[in-house]
């Protein structure tokens, strides 16, 4: 009878070294350290195509009309509470009321405007109507369309019914907007499920009260995104307030600053006043981004889901 002896097996030392693991590489076996550099130059070559002409910015507002043209551009001057000052006191403060234009405009352009696209895209993604896809066609062309492009139209439907030269003639053309209504179908279909509203529908709520207190509470993201937007858009507008004001007094900052620009070559002092106001002008959309990043993220990528 022969008898079986378990033998321990064998343990490798503690110091052997796992074995290393082979190095990534693309398709047919070649490193991905080239497509790496492409992608991170790009990126890198982009940020500063956006961050270096901000930086400029701020180095400039803080010196005089002969520092402004000759020195280091990225270096610190001292004249910035000099050129704040000149700023606010140039033609008895009439930065501010332009500033203030500015807040107005973009702030109803945002806040109406924005709801107003919210309903819209609201309606073209849960209700069913005769010519929805017409309509529909329409707002993606609208999409397609520059604003430059609309600035006459607009201004000859302005003039035959007397708005030109009011505030009116600014802000009812931004309170609504073809990309706004498309963004807002989009975050409509990836925030807001048909269940919800039928669930709403069943329980006695119509339609106006399902959409204010069940669709809009959960579109809040996509609405403080479509928000954004439209302020950033109203803010940095041109064209229009520039064809439909004349009134020096109803212009927002940034038809005020070109109009300074353009007496710069008569008096340099004036460059001074445009760097200072553009400095100015970036502030309310920095603080506008910094207050609602949160939702401004949220509302992206739940957009991009979808």
């Amino acid at each position: 009878m022969t008898a079986v002896i378990d033998r321990p097996v064998p343990h490798a030392p503690a110091s052997a070294k796992p074995p290393r693991t082979p190095r990534t590489r693309g398709a047919g076996g070649r490193s991905n350290l080239p497509a790496k550099v492409g992608v991170n130059g790009l990126l890198i070559l982009g940020s500063a195509y956006m961050v270096l002409p901000l930086l400029w910015l701020v180095f400039a507002a803080t010196k005089d009309a002969g520092d402004l043209y000759s020195g280091n551009a990225f270096a610190f001057g001292t004249d910035f509470l000099a050129n704040m000052q000149r700023l606010l006191a140039q033609d008895d403060g009439i930065f501010l009321r332009w500033l203030g234009n500015s807040i107005l405009y973009a702030g109803i352009g945002a806040i109406i405007g924005g709801f107003v696209s919210l309903m819209a895209g609201y309606a073209f993604d849960k209700f069913e109507f005769r010519g929805k896809r017409g309509l529909y066609a329409s707002v993606l062309v609208g999409v397609l369309i520059p604003n430059t492009a609309t600035v006459i139209p607009l201004y000859l439907l302005a003039a035959s019914v007397g708005l030109t030269n009011t505030i009116w003639a600014v802000v009812i053309p931004t309170l609504c907007n073809p990309f706004s209504v498309y963004l807002a179908r989009v975050f409509s279909s990836g925030y807001l499920p048909g269940e919800t509203l039928e669930a709403a529908r069943v329980d006695g709520a119509g339609p106006i009260r399902s959409f204010l207190q069940v669709g809009f509470p959960m579109l809040v993201p996509g609405f403080v995104t479509i928000a954004l937007f439209q302020f950033v858009g109203i803010w940095n507008n041109f064209m229009l307030p520039l064809i439909m004001l004349q009134n020096r007094e109803l212009f927002p900052s940034s038809v005020g600053i070109a109009l300074w620009q353009s007496q710069v070559q008569q008096n340099p002092e004036f460059a001074t006043l445009v760097i200072a106001g553009s400095f100015v002008s970036v502030v309310p959309l920095i603080i506008a981004f910094v207050m609602l990043q949160r939702f401004w993220r949220a509302g992206l990528s739940a957009g991009s889901v979808k």
